[in-house]
């Protein structure tokens, strides 16, 4: 066994199996090196603080790739200016290599406004900060809604929201400053009903109940009636009720005596109005009363006849004691006469036997 394994011709066919196996072992690397440049290296060059365009240029004839990004804008430095270059410059890379090129961009790079109107004008303000919009001047115009967005301006346009604009950008935005008071209400009778509405909301009112008399909703039919009436005085935001007609306001002079009995009640101001005050009292001022001295006089009164308890009866008998009484002292002489009040009689108790 052993003898077969150390014949000659098994010795060769191993040494010819090492010999082609070193073989593509080494025509493997060297068909890397030659693909892959290997000793071949360039050196990134410095191209920092150049122009895009310029830098572009020189890694193309150094035969290296490159990608741009635009890197956040900076105003100290002028637009399309490299600021940043990876790997730095000096390292040693392979032919074709990209390289990554940071480039101060034209301008602020562009957000989207966000949506704010008819929100409160200190949220508004907090979601433009949030997207990197600074607010320029704040307009109030009249409107119902009070310190609310109603329109945004931007460069003396009306900006819709999602409009992209370069961050930092300032836009003015125009807040309602709430209704006025006491506002004459226009006439709508005569016009059609798409002119009615458009004047009443011009007029910062609310279109309110449009009553057709067809049962239609045709905005061409003319106005022939209004609540309230045409110059009342009355608050904006308030609501004007309108009804109208394919016939004219000559032509509707029934109906409108009829809504003049419901929406135009007249009060009679010949009878003049009856005025209800309320009693104010007042407490009287309290009387001082000086004591007077009087003589004691005897009086006789009435004794009050007691209930029958019997079919006799006697009457009752009355007695007075009117004396005064006398008080001596020991250090003075004098005598004070005290006076006991009368005291009403008071009827005895009848004893039938």
């Amino acid at each position: 066994m052993l003898k077969s394994l150390f014949h000659w011709k098994v010795l060769v066919n191993i040494l010819l199996a090492v010999a082609v196996f070193t073989g593509l072992v080494w025509l493997t690397f060297r068909w890397l090196e030659i693909h892959t440049n290997h000793g071949k290296e360039i050196a990134v060059p410095n191209v920092i603080n150049r122009s895009v365009h310029d830098a572009i240029k020189i890694l193309d004839d150094t035969g290296l790739d490159y990608e741009v990004d635009s890197f956040k804008y900076d105003p100290r430095y002028r637009p399309f200016q490299v600021l940043q270059i990876y790997p730095s410059p000096g390292s040693r890379v392979k032919d074709g290599r990209t390289i990554m090129l940071k480039v101060n961009p034209k301008t602020y790079a562009q957000v989207s406004v966000p949506d704010v109107l008819d929100r409160y004008k200190g949220l508004a303000f907090r979601q433009l900060e949030q997207v990197g919009l600074k607010v320029g001047d704040t307009i109030f115009e009249p409107s119902i809604q009070r310190d609310a967005v109603i329109r945004m301006m931007y460069n003396g346009s009306t900006l819709k929201p999602g409009t992209l604009l370069p961050r930092f950008s300032t836009i003015d935005l125009v807040i309602g400053a709430g209704p006025k008071r006491n506002i004459s209400v226009p006439n709508l009778v005569g016009l059609t009903v798409q002119e009615a509405k458009a004047i009443i909301t011009q007029n910062l009112f609310e279109v309110g109940l449009v009553e057709h008399e067809d049962g239609g909703q045709d905005d061409s039919d003319i106005v022939y009636y209004q609540d309230p009436a045409s110059f009342d005085v009355r608050d904006q935001g308030m609501q004007i009720d309108i009804w109208a007609s394919k016939k004219t306001p000559a032509e509707m002079g029934a109906k409108i005596n009829q809504l003049n009995s419901i929406y135009r009640i007249k009060i009679d101001t010949t009878v003049p109005p009856v005025r209800y005050e309320t009693p104010v009292y007042t407490e009287p001022a309290p009387r001082v009363v000086e004591p007077r001295k009087e003589t004691p006089k005897a009086e006789t009164s009435k004794a009050e006849t007691p209930k029958q308890e019997a079919t006799k009866t006697e009457p009752a008998k009355t007695t007075f004691d009117n004396k005064p009484k006398t008080t001596t002292s020991n250090s003075t002489l004098k005598t004070t006469t005290t006076v006991k009040p009368v005291e009403k009689p008071k009827a005895k108790k009848v004893i039938v036997e």
